[in-house]
């Protein structure tokens, strides 16, 4: 029974609690509708009094501008000087008040009488209104009791040119018309007012119905504890809480936010572009809206994590809600983050930007380039002397060559690239390269050590605003090559330990880098030095060319191309050019060999085809032997042009293996690329060399090359012929000229290939310095043949070798009709020395022997050899020729070489 009446207590409670509210809010309900009815009765009796005052206001405008209108219009004052006006302005009159909607328009003079009026019986009379105003030149409106009864009228002054007053124009209506058409609005007006009471009250019962539906039903008090337990914890949480409207105004901000944003306390309700204490990063952030989260933001010393979303799941029409939090302890590890991300990309940089090329110079800049300014102001690299050459260091000496400086300007006080620095003990690169660890010096204006170094000169760096260094050893496989030191300047902090960690770092990298470069440096200078040993160091002089050459090795290292110019017996001149294909030592050995195959060759004095193919059999012949050992690869491809050139014919016999053909040169400038047999590379085979024979201008300039010229990855084969005919079509130049002009025009800046270049200048030996003649089948004709030979040298002034020339020229010529056949000729030339050749129609050719004391015969060729300085044998198409040289007497060699240089 308790129970029960306990629940009935409870329900009854309850109930009475639902009566209360309902009663509550009826009475809220009555209230607002009688404060709705109010209102619109105000606004009924406000519009109804606007509505009058705008009616008066509007007729009192309307008559002035009609008024004013028909006082200006033309030929109003030739009808006020008229004699009878109003016969003239009285129907005017009368239309136009019909037109503008005025009850009357009066035209008068200046004394008050009337020209016209609507009422014919009033013209002439004085005008009912005041009339001084406009007289004195003003518009007068007034309202008064006229002849049509209540009027509103305007009065306006008809000014005649000189100013004056001339007349006076006056419109108005009736006062009963205008309150006619107010009264005609005033149902408009109350049946607007019942709309609006309607329309207000079915509001109101909506609003109420929201509120109520919003507010859960509770009541006043309920609202307002639960707004303070809100308020409570919205300023009490550690979080902020910003609350921005679509217009940008702040509209609320708890004391977390207004602490973290340093924002004043008057900051509610202002926009947030007015707000100067604002970050403005953060405040662009809050007035764009965007949905963000935990977007970081520094705000002085703060680190502030936001996150922004719109008060409206679907709309932003009510703005933007933000929440803040402080996250100033990540601002310490996102500084640390930045930091290890600088150096990340240093090291990337280092990695990328060091070592592009294996030159030890450049790499050392490279190194220089990356630390400045991301690590260090300045940077210094200073290499031993022998790493620069491609060697190890050697001594205990710290003498150092200055490699590299680059810094972030360039008047830098430290020592120039190219200086031998000898460090002292005392400096810190002493004791790095000593001890092989990075020494750090965070002040330098107290290093004594480094100061004794050179006081003069670490002042200047002093005064230069440097103040800190850390000197590192560049060490590679063990090996100290140098050292590497980083300044600053500019930034005030002072190396550390961590900094030291960095630059070892970088070192390391480099080291590597350079090392690889040194050893590339040897190994290259090794090469271009067998390479160069392989090719004539000097050409010989000779009376039947002059001779100008050029190699230059190509950038990527040593190769196989090569040039030589070999003297013949009979004066003539051999010229060489050639070229093995590839890089490498492999290549320079080969050419090596192939040359000295030419010059063996050369001493049996064949013919040019011939020499091509002992080449190409020597060729087949090394590789198979680097084949069957499996040594090595062989020859991958070789080329060659072997040319002679005789003085006295002017003929050039030239055979090619697979190389460019010669550019001919002519005296006049005309260039001509002659057509030579096709004879394939050396090592190709199967197919036999031929020869061509060319006939010669004297001053014509033979012109050979390798590929590496004319060929070049921007242009074709036949654009480089055509650029090298352009370059040697010029006149009057020598063949050095000819050189220069011809790498100056045809090579890049960096050749990718090797090029050989050698251009002769032909000259002729003239019939002054040959003699000749047949000798017949006779024994007898030696005599007169030694008689001719003395003559002959007397001539030239060589008279002192005449005994010898008589004592050879008897042996040869006695061989030669006693052994071979006919014809037999003898021709004697003055070139450099004496020459003698014995040429007949056989084959067979002499060999030297010693004869035994009993032998009656076989001394004829040693005494040619014991009476000559050289002699052989060369083979002819009609059979062959025995020659023997003879040097000029000293006497003779001065004289000689005074007429060359003359």
């Amino acid at each position: 029974m308790v129970e029960q009446a306990d629940r009935s207590r409870i329900v009854f409670r309850k109930s009475l609690i639902t009566r209360n509210r309902r009663s509550v809010a009826t009475q809220v309900f009555v209230l607002e509708l009688v404060v709705v009815v109010l209102l619109v009765l105000g606004a009924i009796l406000a519009q109804v009094l606007e509505s009058r005052r705008s009616s008066d206001s509007e007729a009192k405008n309307r008559s002035v501008a009609v008024a004013e209108t028909f006082a200006h219009s033309p030929g109003l004052l030739a009808a006020l000087k008229s004699p009878n006006p109003t016969a003239i302005l009285q129907p005017i009159t009368e239309a136009t008040r019909t037109q503008a909607g005025v009850d009357f328009i009066v035209v008068m003079n200046d004394q008050g009488i009337r020209y016209t009026h609507p009422l014919p019986d009033r013209i002439g009379k004085q005008f009912v209104g005041t009339i001084g105003p406009s007289l004195a030149g003003h518009i007068y409106t007034e309202s008064v009791h006229g002849p049509l009864g209540h009027e509103v009228q305007a009065v306006v002054p008809v000014t005649a040119p000189d100013g004056s007053v001339a007349g006076l124009v006056s419109a108005g209506l009736k006062v009963k018309n205008v309150t006619a058409a107010d009264n005609r609005q005033l149902p408009l007006i109350l049946g607007t007012g019942a709309a609006a009471v309607v329309v207000a009250t079915t509001g109101t019962a909506l609003i109420a119905r929201r509120v109520k539906r919003q507010t859960h039903g509770m009541d006043p008090g309920e609202l307002a504890r639960v707004y303070e337990h809100h308020n409570a914890v919205l300023h009490a949480v550690r979080e902020g809480v910003v609350i921005v409207g679509q217009d940008g105004r702040l509209l609320l901000v708890n004391d977390e936010a207004r602490e973290l944003l340093g924002l004043p306390a008057e900051a509610e309700g202002r926009h947030l572009g007015d707000l100067e204490e604002l970050d403005p990063d953060t405040a662009e952030l809050l007035l764009s809206g965007r949905v963000v989260t935990d977007e970081l933001h520094r705000v002085g010393g703060r680190l502030i994590a936001v996150n922004q979303r719109p008060t409206a799941p679907h709309s932003r029409a009510m703005g933007t809600v933000a929440t803040i939090r402080d996250s100033t302890e990540l601002l310490a590890l996102s500084g640390k983050a930045e930091v290890a991300g600088r150096r990340l990309a240093l090291l990337y940089e280092a990695g990328v930007g060091i070592g592009t090329t294996l030159d030890v110079k450049r790499t050392a800049q490279e190194l220089a380039s990356v630390a400045v300014p991301g690590f260090a102001d300045f940077v210094t690299v200073d290499l031993a002397d022998p790493v620069l050459q491609g060697d190890e260091p050697t001594g205990a000496a710290i003498n150092l060559r200055r490699t590299a400086v680059h810094g972030i300007r360039d008047d830098h006080p430290f020592y120039p690239c190219g200086r031998l620095i000898a460090f002292i003990p005392s400096t810190p690169q002493a004791r790095g390269f000593d001890s092989g660890r990075s020494q750090v010096v965070p002040d330098l204006s107290v290093a004594h050590g480094w100061q004794a170094q050179d006081p003069e000169w670490t002042g200047h760096i002093l005064d230069y605003g440097v103040h800190t260094l850390i000197t590192t050893p560049l060490k590679a496989r063990g090996i100290i090559l140098g050292v590497v030191n980083f300044w600053r300047s500019q930034k005030p902090e002072p190396f550390d330990d961590e900094d030291r960690s960095l630059a070892e770092e970088l070192v390391a990298r480099a080291a590597v880098c350079i090392d690889n470069a040194r050893r590339y440096t040897r190994e290259h200078a090794m090469a271009v030095t067998l390479q160069r040993s392989l090719l004539p160091r000097a050409l010989p002089d000779h009376s039947a060319l002059e001779v100008a050459h050029r190699y230059l090795p190509a950038q990527s290292g040593v190769s196989g191309d090569w040039f030589d110019v070999i003297p013949l017996p009979g004066s003539r001149v051999a010229l060489v050019v050639g070229d093995v294909v590839g890089h490498g030592l492999h290549a320079a050995a080969t050419m090596g060999r192939l040359r000295t195959a030419v010059h063996n060759f050369s001493a049996l004095d064949v013919a040019p085809n011939e020499l091509l193919g002992y080449l190409d059999e020597l060729v087949n012949r090394i590789d198979q032997e680097e084949t069957d050992s499996g040594a090595g690869t062989g020859v991958t491809g070789a080329t060659c042009l072997y040319a002679i050139y005789d003085p006295i014919s002017r003929l050039c016999t030239i055979a090619t293996a697979g190389h460019p053909p010669p550019a001919l040169v002519g005296p006049d400038g005309s260039v001509e690329f002659p057509e030579l047999p096709t004879g394939p590379p050396l090592g190709a085979g199967g197919m036999p060399y031929e020869t061509a024979q060319v006939q010669l201008a004297e001053g014509t300039q033979i012109v050979l090359y390798t590929d590496g010229l004319i060929e070049e990855r921007t242009r074709d084969f036949d654009v480089g012929m055509e650029l090298l005919r352009a370059v040697l079509s010029q006149l009057q130049r020598q063949p050095e000229e000819n050189c220069q002009a011809v790498l100056d025009a045809l090579l890049p800046a960096h050749p990718q290939d090797d090029v050989a270049l050698l251009i002769a200048k032909t000259k002729v030996l003239g019939p002054e310095r040959v003699a000749e003649r047949d000798v017949p089948p006779d024994p007898a004709a030696v005599a007169d043949i030694r008689a001719w030979s003395a003559a002959t040298l007397d001539e030239w002034g060589l008279s002192e070798l005449a005994f010898a020339t008589e004592l050879a020229l008897s042996e040869l010529v006695t061989n030669a009709i006693r052994y071979g056949s006919e014809p037999v000729r003898v021709r004697l030339l003055r070139d450099r020395s004496l020459i003698i050749e014995v040429s007949d129609g056989s084959n067979t050719s002499p060999h030297l022997t010693y004869a035994a004391t009993t032998d009656e015969g076989g001394r004829g060729l040693f005494l040619v050899a014991q009476l000559t300085e050289h002699w052989g044998t060369r083979y002819s198409a009609h059979g062959k020729i025995i020659w023997a040289e003879q040097p000029f007497p000293a006497s003779v060699r001065t004289l000689a070489d005074q007429r060359r240089e003359e």
